[in-house]
């Protein structure tokens, strides 16, 4: 495919292959995404149909010295529109650029150690002007958010966080993480990436809340208890006038809940949370998979097509802003399997039209994911529902 968007500095190479043979698809991405000279990171992504070690193997034979991180997915996300079923690799390269990577194993039960075991590979890149430290998880982790707080004990407020938790084409079973020849589970993997170039990051959704805020009364492990002193799937269903069959019925409330996220309060603002997969439906709790903390304030929010995709063009417009008069060299992205389950094949269609059109001649590639991660400022840094994206100057 076209690859505009290189240049004699720094430059990003995209390929992607619908091949259905798992070791053909990631040469063929592998090829066409390494589009310059001195390449420092690879990053792949892939449906969970494919065979990483296949993947690994291919991409292995034609840049056997080049870091490797990646993922398994909900979808991919390039130029030419949205796919299931691929492998998208992506190649980022040049001089002014510098990467170190790293990888946490058996990461459930000890999340925020893991978090600062990634953070690690931020202080082995020279010391350039600016610096990102790419995230990937499993996304079968519970408590995402204390992965970025061990990164956070670790870099402080320097350096910004980006990626996500990989996905499994919403079976919700067996995700999975890639470092170099490793292809992993129960696992994070990291990429600090330092650049002579400005590095932006930005995020945000389109939701927007409803009523009055509700105080978190009971909550452990990822999982809302009681709001208001109340069963909080009941204080929940009731703020937003819930159909009665949501009340009793699995899929039911997995519909209704879809584009009803609870919003939750952080520095940064208020922050969606997915109540559309860990439903407890005898037990009357909500949950996320990710820390709702005692005694916060949430609400019930909303949103559809229009909002989500008006918050496309904010992120988009905000992280090109943030690099000034440079046009990108190309762009990560993040998105929400949740969203994508919102805005349905239409609309995800419109979202990577936007993405492009943002993009301009620079190119770009991403995933849907089962959590986003970006933090810009503050101690959070997981989201649902949410776009977020690297622009490399």
């Amino acid at each position: 495919m076209d690859q505009p968007g290189s240049d004699s500095r720094r430059w990003m190479g995209v390929g992607r292959s619908a091949d259905a043979d798992s070791r053909s698809a990631a040469a063929t991405a592998t090829a066409e995404a390494l589009i310059g000279k001195d390449p420092k990171l690879i990053i792949v992504y892939f449906a969970i149909t494919h065979d990483p070690g296949a993947v690994v193997t291919a991409i292995r034979e034609i840049a056997p010295d080049v870091p490797l991180i990646g993922c398994s997915t909900h979808g991919e996300i390039a130029p030419g529109g949205p796919t299931d079923g691929t492998v998208l690799v992506t190649a980022i390269g040049g001089p002014g650029i510098a990467v170190s990577t790293a990888a946490a194993e058996s990461v459930s039960g000890r999340q925020r150690d893991a978090g600062a075991q990634i953070a690690q590979c931020t202080g082995k890149v020279p010391d350039l002007p600016h610096r990102i430290l790419m995230i990937l998880t499993d996304g079968k982790i519970r408590d995402q958010e204390a992965i970025l707080r061990g990164c956070y004990g670790v870099v402080g407020a320097s350096i910004p966080l980006i990626g996500g938790a990989a996905g499994d084409g919403w079976r919700m079973a067996h995700t999975i993480v890639i470092r170099d020849d490793e292809v992993m589970t129960d696992a994070v993997v990291g990429a600090t990436i330092a650049s002579e170039a400005p590095l932006a990051v930005a995020v945000g959704h389109g939701w927007r809340k409803i009523g009055e805020p509700m105080i978190v009364t009971s909550a452990g492990n990822g999982r809302v208890y009681t709001l208001d002193d109340r069963p909080a799937m009941d204080v929940y269903l009731d703020r937003l006038g819930a159909p009665p069959e949501a009340y009793t019925d699995r899929q039911a409330f997995m519909d209704f809940a879809m584009s009803r996220p609870l919003g939750v309060q952080r520095r940064s603002g208020v922050e969606a949370r997915n109540l559309s997969t860990e439903i407890d439906i005898e037990g009357r709790s909500i949950g996320s998979g990710t820390a709702i903390d005692h005694g916060g304030l949430t609400w019930a929010m909303t949103g559809d097509e229009d909002s989500i995709l008006a918050a496309t063009d904010t992120v988009c417009e905000a992280v090109l802003g943030d690099l000034g008069d440079r046009e990108p060299a190309g762009i990560l992205a993040f998105s929400c399997a949740a969203l994508r389950a919102v805005l349905g094949c239409e609309g995800i269609r419109r979202e990577n039209e936007r993405i492009a059109k943002w993009a301009r001649n620079a190119p770009f590639s991403g995933f849907y994911t089962y959590g986003e991660i970006a933090r810009i400022r503050g101690i959070d840094g997981f989201h649902n529902q949410t776009l977020a994206v690297l622009a490399i100057g």
